[in-house]
């Protein structure tokens, strides 16, 4: 059934990984360094458990060199975004460290996804803070987004059964 059991288990562990940081940032607000760093540096297993080449082609497979320059882009960006203090610091590590994961054309529709499910996290807490009569103290756990956009991703692409479940249902 499944064709690789070390880059399915590596991808089990990375979607617990995705649970717990959602969970804790849910509860307290944080996501762990100890969390985001377990899943930068499992990455390269990742990567030799895919085959996955140093240098290729960007149009007919993706690369180290390809994972490494997203992930250094979207720290680039979101280091921006945490300077403006429009993310949290958990928040910019969990993605990046995810962009070592997702192939670069996946991980831009984790991002679509995740700024989707972000929208409507913010607009839930913003109501609770509001009837609550909290707006001053109003903190959307982003990393939840994130979390379930990456397990979307996973499941539908990269889980052999929940991809081809997805795809007879288009």
């Amino acid at each position: 059934m499944l064709d690789d059991p070390i880059k399915y288990g590596l991808l089990a562990a990375l979607a617990i990984a995705l649970l717990v940081a959602a969970f804790t940032d849910l509860r307290s607000r944080r996501i762990d360094n100890w969390l985001n760093t377990g899943i930068a540096l499992a990455a390269p297993l990742f990567w030799w458990a895919s085959g996955m080449p140093l240098w290729a082609d960007p149009w007919v497979e993706t690369s180290i060199v390809a994972q490494l320059g997203v992930a250094l882009v979207t720290f680039i960006i979101l280091a921006v975004l945490f300077a403006l203090r429009a993310m949290g610091g958990g928040d910019v590590k969990l993605l990046t460290a995810l962009a070592l994961w997702i192939e670069p054309m996946l991980f831009l529709k984790l991002v679509i996804v995740m700024a989707l499910l972000g929208g409507v996290l913010t607009i839930v807490f913003g109501a609770w803070h509001v009837m609550r009569r909290r707006r001053d103290r109003l903190a959307v756990p982003y990393g939840v987004a994130i979390s379930l956009a990456g397990l979307w991703v996973l499941g539908t692409s990269y889980f052999p059964s929940a991809a081809l479940a997805a795809s007879t249902l288009r």
